[in-house]
């Protein structure tokens, strides 16, 4: 590997598809995407990686049946909390006035140390585009709230999907996107070997 990139954006997409392959509830799926993060977290970590951000859920996907809603915030819930136990400085990053967002995850809204620190953790929760850059009837705020978080040079997808969804728009303005076919349950750390291998060969000009 010539190039690790600093920072990289996770989507952890297929969790229901996955659930419906293997027999099980829709729902069922998120609590299996909680092992994988923590994989990845530990890979990216010994890679040398710098910052890692993970779409927990957006404002949009709190549409989906009550008991999806409450099955991915769970799971989110679940996750800080695994990471709070690793050496990370981490953050929880959304809309926290409205109802949908885990009361259990404010005390993340602030930046933390946990451990030695060392790797920037981020993590969208109820997270939306719109929450980030204050639109409100047609205007916007002057500062975004993710000013904390760093220009993305990886985003990895898994489950196939050939989309941001939203993803911090303004960091990921000069990504490089890395689809994996398999669903995030399925995670191996092959993925991360073959998406770094991946980028480390593109030309990053970043418009010049």
């Amino acid at each position: 590997m010539t190039r690790v990139p600093k920072h990289i954006g996770i989507i952890p997409d297929g969790n229901r598809r996955w659930a419906t392959k293997e027999g099980l509830k829709k729902e069922e799926g998120y609590t299996h995407g909680i092992s994988p993060g923590l994989q990845l977290y530990h890979i990216c970590r010994n890679l040398g990686v710098k910052e890692l951000t993970f779409y927990g859920f957006t404002v949009d996907n709190t549409k989906r049946p009550s008991k999806q809603r409450t099955a991915f915030s769970d799971a989110c819930v679940k996750a800080v909390n695994c990471l709070s136990k690793e050496n990370a400085d981490l953050l929880v990053l959304g809309n926290t006035k409205s109802a949908m967002f885990p009361q259990e995850l404010l005390p993340y809204t602030t930046r933390r140390t946990f451990g030695t620190g060392g790797i920037k953790i981020n993590f969208l929760v109820n997270y939306s585009y719109e929450w980030d850059f204050g639109f409100h009837q047609g205007t916007f705020a002057p500062v975004m709230k993710s000013t904390d978080v760093s220009r993305i040079d990886l985003i990895i997808r898994w489950g196939g999907r050939r989309r941001l969804s939203g993803f911090l728009p303004v960091q990921s303005v000069y990504a490089d996107i890395y689809v994996v076919e398999d669903f995030w349950p399925d995670f191996s750390a092959k993925h991360i070997d073959d998406a770094i291998a991946w980028y480390s060969k593109q030309d990053i000009t970043l418009g010049g």
